[in-house]
């Protein structure tokens, strides 16, 4: 099911490097994905890009260049942030658990990654549902950007092609993306309600319970429903 890998998107979030970005490139050619977008790109120096993206030259005439990280995720039913910093919040997936939960969901999806010096903000890594990481030694635990790229775009390539079609039964588990849709509600639902803190707890206890798809869309609708209206 290597068609799945169009629905992904990856997200590069102001990028500094042109070498980077002609080394992402190759990764992402190699690994059969295509879409990509840069948010505020701190380098458009595509010329010099070229000089490493050994026959994926045609991408880096491609990239979506937009402002927010808002607008790289619109319509994305699911998101995976890759960031080293611990949160103690939040599970840390693998890249290969992230790239299955990114191939398992319904929809258009993205993987997004930070700056080559200081990774995603804390305001960037609250926007997307879930958070990945590399495993490292921890004398070293920051990757090289295209390097990065090149693990999650594999991992991205390999889920795709062991994929197998998933049951459309009423118990079969929620979706990745329809579980994420429970969350930002549960979000929107919890800052309402002026307790934005229980948000994390109340999600850990909903995502244990491992709700079919038909409970998920219940609580999406229900969290919406009682959320105050701005």
């Amino acid at each position: 099911m290597e068609d799945r890998l169009g629905a992904v998107r990856v997200v590069l979030c102001r990028t500094r490097n042109p070498l980077n970005l002609g080394a992402a490139a190759r990764a992402l050619k190699n690994a059969g994905l295509s879409r990509w977008a840069l948010v505020d790109p701190q380098t458009r120096d595509f010329e010099a890009a070229r000089r490493v993206a050994v026959h994926a030259e045609d991408l880096l005439e491609q990239p979506r260049i937009l402002d927010t990280l808002d607008e790289a995720l619109s319509g994305c039913v699911l998101s995976v942030g890759t960031t080293v910093r611990a949160r103690p919040e939040r599970s840390v997936l693998t890249p290969r658990q992230a790239a299955e939960k990114l191939l398992a969901a319904q929809g258009e999806v993205a993987v997004v990654f930070g700056d080559e010096r200081s990774g995603l903000t804390a305001e960037e890594v609250e926007r997307v549902d879930l958070v990945s990481a590399i495993p490292s030694a921890p004398e070293q635990p920051s990757w090289n950007l295209a390097q990065a790229i090149a693990v999650y775009a594999y991992e991205l390539r390999a889920a795709a092609l062991q994929l197998t079609p998933r049951s459309r039964s009423p118990r079969a588990e929620a979706d990745p993306g329809s579980v994420a849709a429970v969350d930002r509600a549960l979000a929107a639902a919890a800052a309402g309600a002026g307790k934005p803190g229980a948000r994390r707890r109340l999600f850990r206890a909903l995502d244990r319970a491992q709700l079919s798809g038909r409970e998920a869309a219940l609580w999406t609708a229900f969290l919406r429903a009682v959320t105050p209206k701005k």
